[in-house]
């Protein structure tokens, strides 16, 4: 069985989003996109055998030249949460237009290794409420914006964590490790 991970960058109020990001100005973000952290997340992300994401996170790429249809990160295979995006499926990414929850759970079920829940935070809130997120991996940016995307979208939840890990690196970002322990 695969462990899902919810591996996501977040300002210290728990946002996964701030307006620039929203708007796809990345210029005009808070978050922070250089800094010792950024080799680090791009070695962690080669443990995964495939990334989900729904489709504002996907979209996001679509500002720096990728297209529908394309992987944002190579030699990971894609699965594409959208009842609205419209192109063709496959091999390396996969759109689901049904039931994300289902398929998620099946997928679980299928596959061995990690799977990586790169975004967004309705999917990860819909994901949370059925019990499907094993591991929370935080990037916590040393920034409040007050609003944006929230961390479980719009899903309320109360959840006990336990700290298996804890890196911090010069720039301020924190990545604590969290085994999510459903009650």
């Amino acid at each position: 069985m695969a462990e899902l991970i919810y591996h996501v960058a977040v300002s210290l109020d728990h946002f996964i989003a701030d307006q620039g990001i929203v708007d796809g100005e990345i210029n005009k973000s808070l978050f922070l996109f250089e800094g010792e952290h950024v080799p680090d997340f791009l070695t962690e992300i080669q443990q995964y055998s495939a990334v989900l994401m729904g489709r504002k996170t996907y979209e996001f790429g679509f500002h720096f030249g990728a297209k529908p249809g394309e992987p944002g990160y190579k030699g990971l295979k894609h699965y594409i949460f959208s009842s609205s995006l419209q192109f063709e499926s496959n091999e390396e990414v996969e759109l689901i237009q049904g039931d994300a929850v289902a398929f998620i759970k099946n997928l679980k079920q299928q596959e061995e290794g990690k799977l990586w829940l790169c975004g967004g935070g309705e999917l990860a809130g819909s994901l949370i409420k059925h019990k499907l997120i094993d591991q929370l991996i935080l990037k916590v940016n040393p920034i409040i914006i007050g609003e944006g995307i929230p961390l479980f979208g719009s899903v309320k939840s109360l959840l006990k964590l336990d700290l298996v890990d804890l890196k911090q690196y010069p720039n301020g970002v924190i990545k604590p490790t969290y085994k999510i322990i459903y009650t």
